[in-house]
């Protein structure tokens, strides 16, 4: 009974706008206007061009300290999903060897929990959700950033 009474309320409360709406147009009150010209759900706006990447195999200096390292070279048709992970032919520790690629880290290897597992965890599987191809975009804001290394070499001027 009590959840009939429930499914009632619910319906009755998503149905209140059209109850309100009957009411207002049953009164001769005018319906609401709606913008007539461009609108900007409407207006078609040019995409800005794709960043190229860089894919000059050349390492990046991390900003900060854990930060995933960049992908250094072209990802555009790897298949990374349940079945396939292509990231794993070059960089799974058995075939670092004949690849040259440098080899997942060990924490790649632990659960939840910190054991260490015998493949790679189940929630480090998917490799672009942490890492990210690099590319020549220019940023979108300034940014005043400086690592610890230039905070100390400069001195007073880099405490805040």
């Amino acid at each position: 009974m009590k959840t009939r009474i429930i499914f009632a309320a619910l319906a009755l409360a998503a149905a209140m706008p059209l109850l309100v709406s009957g009411v207002f147009a049953a009164d001769g009150a005018a319906p609401a206007k709606v913008p007539s010209g461009p609108h900007p759900i409407t207006q078609e706006i040019p995409a800005d061009p794709m960043a190229k990447e860089i894919t000059d195999d050349h390492k990046r200096a991390r900003n900060y300290a854990d930060q995933p390292p960049l992908i250094p070279h072209a990802i555009r048709d790897y298949q990374i999903d349940l079945n396939i992970n292509k990231c794993m032919t070059c960089h799974d520790r058995k075939n670092t060897e004949g690849s040259q690629a440098p080899m997942i880290s060990v924490t790649h290897f632990q659960d939840r929990d910190g054991q260490t597992l015998g493949a790679v965890s189940p929630r480090r599987y998917f490799c672009t959700q942490c890492h990210v191809p690099q590319t020549d975009a220019q940023p979108i804001t300034g940014n005043r950033f400086r690592d610890i290394d230039s905070i100390l070499a400069g001195g007073k001027e880099g405490a805040k």
